[in-house]
């Protein structure tokens, strides 16, 4: 029962995190597809750029929410099935992620996954979430650059892991999702050296 318990957690989180909420919340409000702007890219930040801050915010806590809800559940089958069950909450913690960047009902054509890993470290250990999220919102602050705050708290995160908490099933995860987000914004480190990438909140041209 354990090992079917753990693949429908595993498989179930993958799902919820396929649901592209930048796409979504852009139809509901009318607003033009998020891959048809700007950098491309289906996450709050592109959003954004539409203009609409409100569709960014809703994009932004719900991503973070499809992040955070498949952890939340897997703790609480976990109590039951031990070391298991543990490393199951890891594992879907991580198939959330991978959802939304490869996600099944959008061709496996997602976004960066900034905000839904955010759900997963706050699911994982808010203390966790709160110092990765706190490194964002300096880098943020501080240069303006979405892109650059967020391959800083891709950086920072698998430390605070291993240097403050343990090196287990959780902080393999949060470096493979750290890989996978410098990997995603490849392009947008590019353009960080190169002087083009578009600042917080700044209106792109159609693609």
């Amino acid at each position: 029962m354990s090992i079917i318990w753990s693949l429908a957690a595993i498989f179930g989180a993958y799902l919820i995190g396929s649901l592209s909420f930048a796409v979504i919340v852009s139809r509901v409000m009318g607003l033009a597809d998020p891959r048809s702007y700007g950098s491309g890219n289906p996450g709050a930040t592109n959003v954004l750029r539409s203009g609409s801050r409100p569709a960014a915010v809703i994009t932004l806590a719900l991503d973070a929410l499809k992040g955070y809800a498949p952890v939340l559940l897997a703790f609480i089958g976990a109590e039951h099935h031990g070391w298991w069950g543990h490393g199951t909450v890891a594992a879907s913690g991580l198939a959330a992620f991978l959802g939304h960047l490869w996600p099944v009902f959008f061709k496996f054509k997602g976004g960066k996954g900034v905000a839904t890993a955010a759900g997963v470290l706050m699911a994982f250990n808010p203390l966790l979430g709160a110092a990765t999220l706190a490194t964002w919102v300096i880098v943020a602050a501080f240069f303006r650059y979405s892109s650059l705050a967020s391959l800083a708290a891709a950086a920072f995160a698998p430390f605070y892991q291993l240097l403050i908490w343990e090196a287990d099933g959780y902080a393999l995860a949060i470096i493979v999702m750290s890989l996978l987000l410098v990997w995603r914004h490849e392009g947008n480190i590019r353009k960080l050296l190169a002087g083009t990438e578009s600042k917080l909140g700044q209106k792109a041209r159609k693609t």
